[in-house]
């Protein structure tokens, strides 16, 4: 397994990072099933894990402790803060100071270990200062309870925010981001990714298959299987008639036909893809089941020609997103109400 550093921490990480999203209620409700993927996912050489507190309401953070009974040392783990930990609490929740101390607690917990390696803001959080949020980890930092301090789809300009408090402030800085990344999510290489390596942050990607969208399994002439838990379930969000997911439909079927060409399967392409780009440190998998990891492990070893980059750009054109939902964020100006718009 191939590593890069996370930034400038010296710290080494697995270019491919286990994402535990479905491990649990969400995916794989079977704890026994999912240490199994977990060990032959460190047993291929991956040395980095990332989860967070929401994923099926904490089992995730458990089974991941289970997992790590004896190898924790032997793990770079990171979790994440930020969405409802309860239906209706609004106190169990958010990006405030109260919450971090209390959460982080709890998180120890579930992953059975005295540290967190990287601790991620799952999202940003309009009303509260992030000044705020960045106190609460620097004084986690110190007390020994985290080693560093990420963020999760955060916009270039919050980032650029938290290294601007940091260094006024003299806080512990955000040494990492965690954006999407695909091939059909292009809008960080606008932005995101060279604000990442302009500071010298890690850069941890997620949804490098799309949703699924790039697993192989839909097909053009097909449409989206709605029993996938990878694609969103809105209102729509699987009808093949919708300008969007028509788009989708063709590039993939045109990547997966480049992708046999050279030999590879389409999440091979992809994966590959995401990690060619000079800014990323790891790219997130997530699989399900062990036949989803066998199918992904190695896609860090491959390295696409110049020519079969240069043909991913004629289907999907750099900086592109070919459907803003997947975009994991809102930007505040665009809402109505910072367009000045009624929100009747």
């Amino acid at each position: 397994m191939t590593t890069r550093a996370l930034g400038a921490t010296g710290v080494h990480v697995s270019q491919l990072c286990l994402g535990a999203m479905m491990f649990g209620r969400w995916g794989e409700p079977d704890h026994d099933t999912c240490v199994s993927i977990i060990h032959k996912a460190l047993d291929s050489g991956i040395n980095f894990i990332d989860t967070a507190d929401m994923y099926s309401f904490g089992e995730s953070e458990t089974i991941i402790g289970k997992a790590l009974v004896g190898k924790r040392d032997d793990v770079v783990l990171a979790t994440k803060f930020h969405n409802p930990m309860h239906r209706t609490d609004l106190l169990q929740r958010g990006n405030s100071r109260r919450w971090i101390i209390k959460e982080v607690e709890a998180s120890l917990k579930r992953l059975q270990t005295d540290w967190i390696d990287l601790y991620q803001v799952h999202r940003p959080e309009p009303g509260t200062d992030f000044e705020e949020t960045l106190r609460a980890l620097d004084d986690l930092v110190h007390q020994g309870k985290i080693r560093y301090i990420g963020t999760s789809t955060y916009p270039a300009t919050e980032i650029v925010e938290g290294q601007w408090l940091a260094d006024r402030k003299n806080l512990n800085r955000v040494v990492a981001e965690q954006p999407p990344y695909s091939i059909f999510v292009r809008g960080i290489e606008k932005d995101v990714l060279p604000t990442a390596q302009k500071y010298g942050m890690g850069t941890l990607t997620w949804s490098p298959l799309a949703s699924g969208w790039l697993s192989g399994r839909y097909k053009l002439e097909g449409s989206a299987d709605s029993t996938s838990p990878g694609i969103r379930k809105s209102t729509g969000a699987l009808d093949p008639s919708l300008p969007e997911n028509r788009a989708k439909l063709v590039a993939a079927d045109a990547l997966g036909k480049l992708a046999a060409e050279a030999g590879l399967t389409l999440p091979q392409l992809a994966i590959a893809f995401v990690l060619e780009h000079p800014g990323v440190t790891s790219a997130i998998i997530g699989p399900r089941t062990m036949e989803q990891l066998v199918t992904q492990l190695g896609a860090d070893e491959l390295q696409l020609s110049q020519e079969v980059l240069d043909r991913i750009d004629e289907i999907v054109a750099p900086g592109t997103i070919l459907d803003g939902m997947d975009s994991g964020w809102a930007l505040p100006a665009m809402t109505p109400a910072g367009r000045r718009r009624s929100l009747a």
